[in-house]
């Protein structure tokens, strides 16, 4: 009887020690989302690395955001000082580059159609979207384990957010699904009480306000077509053509095959400040904020313009081929 009795205590301390300790974790989850949740307004600041093989992009990323819905996310390539910000205000979403002294505008639902590595708020709506997070303790703090959603990119997976005993984050790894590491935010700083003033987020000012140290420089003519490393199977070049256009040089390469496509680079200058309706979503292309549809995608790198176009090959498709062209300097 006593031995008995013994088995049960042993296993009711070990049912509520179980659950103590579970609580425990869930709270950690609580108390983050409710800091970053009660938040009037925050800005922050960190680095950004994107890993693309054996090649890393790395940016300086400063952060806005008002609870009136409004966003500004400035990313600085630490190689060339290339700047741009995407900017979410009551007008739309923006993708700005003060460089070319362009924006380009959006019908989008950004940031809430995908993961935000760099966004508080979106970074805690993977976990709480994903019924199997997981926790587990890490040098006094945690590190919450949990699925993303990055729609453009299939193969990254789930996200690692690392948490200090202040239940402060520290760092985001996004990995693929052989557990590598593609992505890695590194924040410096977060003040969950910033307030800015009413004109903050105006594109205008936004634009006028936008460092110019881009050490990037408009070209009149390509010197070297950049063919790409990756095309799809029983697909091949068939024409290459080059013609001159008012801002320089255009180059249309055209691929034919199992699944044909497009590719056009340009030249490109900074003209006057030009606000260009876009169709498709605002993400990240090698070293630059692009964009992409259903039928193609494109961005701006190193003062050439890159456009892809094809009826036939699927969004990660398109990725695939825009991924190949490497064309920047990058940090190893």
């Amino acid at each position: 009887m006593k031995r008995m009795l013994f088995c049960v205590f042993v296993f009711l301390t070990v049912f509520f020690m179980t659950g103590c300790m579970n609580s425990g974790k869930d709270d950690v989850l609580k108390n983050l989302s409710k800091k970053i949740n009660d938040s009037k307004g925050y800005y922050l600041t960190g680095q950004m690395e994107i890993i693309n093989n054996e090649e890393s992009y790395k940016y300086d990323v400063d952060v806005s955001f008002s609870k009136e819905d409004n966003f500004k996310v400035s990313l600085k390539n630490q190689t060339n000082n290339h700047q741009q910000i995407i900017l979410r205000n009551s007008d739309g979403v923006y993708v700005l580059t003060p460089s070319l002294n362009k924006s380009f505008k959006f019908q989008s639902d950004w940031p809430y159609n995908n993961s935000q590595s760099y966004l508080l708020q979106m970074i805690i709506s993977d976990i709480e979207n994903d019924d199997e997070y997981n926790i587990a303790e890490n040098d006094g703090g945690y590190i919450i384990t949990s699925k993303v959603n990055y729609s453009n990119n299939q193969s990254l997976v789930k996200q690692k957010v690392y948490i200090d005993k202040n239940v402060n984050i520290n760092k985001v790894e996004v990995l693929d699904n052989n557990d590598v590491v593609k992505i890695k935010v590194t924040f410096s700083t977060i003040d969950l009480n910033s307030t800015f003033d009413s004109d903050y987020f105006k594109l205008e000012n936004c634009m006028k306000s936008a460092s110019i140290e881009d050490e990037s420089v408009t070209v009149g003519n390509i010197e070297e077509i950049i063919f790409p490393m990756h095309i799809p199977e029983d697909t091949y070049l068939s024409a290459q053509e080059k013609v001159y256009v008012e801002s320089g040089e255009r180059v249309i390469l055209t691929f034919t095959g199992a699944k044909p496509f497009v590719l056009v680079q340009e030249t490109v200058r900074v003209g006057d400040e030009l606000v260009i309706p876009t169709s498709g979503e605002p993400l990240m292309i090698l070293d630059t904020i692009g964009s992409i549809s259903d039928s193609s995608v494109n961005w701006v790198s190193n003062g050439i313009e890159y456009y892809i176009s094809s009826n036939v090959l699927s969004k990660p498709e398109l990725l695939d081929v825009a991924n190949s062209l490497s064309v920047m300097p990058v940090g190893k």
